[in-house]
């Protein structure tokens, strides 16, 4: 991924359809959230997770699930135009929700994408867990420190 943000990292990387939405509130982000120590114990440096939404909803997502700012970082990709570059956009306008992510779940290695999960439907959450990831992490040799290169 060509972006600074993924530079001379490690970063688990996770796209929701949307912030307050039932899975990704109560399944998917706090698969995430109880397993922080582990990502970090594996060598990861940054978990994020990424919506189709504005900063607005998504910082007040983050407060309403008591998400520290050093455990989860919040990207808003409000126009969808992160995930559409990556091919995880998803049309739910069946569900009143326009144009938003897949449920993915990816590790990125100095913005190298090493491993990508991608939910078949919205409502699924098993290849895209953090539990999952936490697996996958398992099967990389990586050094617990962040310079990737």
């Amino acid at each position: 991924l060509v972006n600074p943000f993924f530079a001379k990292k490690r970063v688990v990387l996770f796209g929701v359809p949307g912030a307050f939405t039932p899975v990704c509130t109560n399944k998917h982000l706090p698969s995430f959230l109880n397993n922080i120590s582990a990502f970090k114990s594996k060598g990861v440096d940054t978990v994020a997770c990424v919506a189709v939404n504005d900063p607005f909803a998504l910082q007040a997502w983050a407060e309403k699930l008591e998400v520290k700012p050093e455990d989860i970082t919040f990207i808003a990709d409000w126009n969808a135009e992160f995930v559409k570059e990556l091919g995880l956009d998803a049309d739910l306008s069946g569900a009143n929700l326009g144009t938003r992510s897949k449920r993915f779940a990816m590790i990125v290695d100095n913005g190298k994408v090493v491993t990508s999960n991608v939910e078949i439907s919205p409502g699924d959450l098993s290849i895209a867990s953090g539990e999952k990831m936490l697996e996958d992490l398992s099967s990389f040799s990586f050094s617990p420190d962040s310079d990737s290169d």
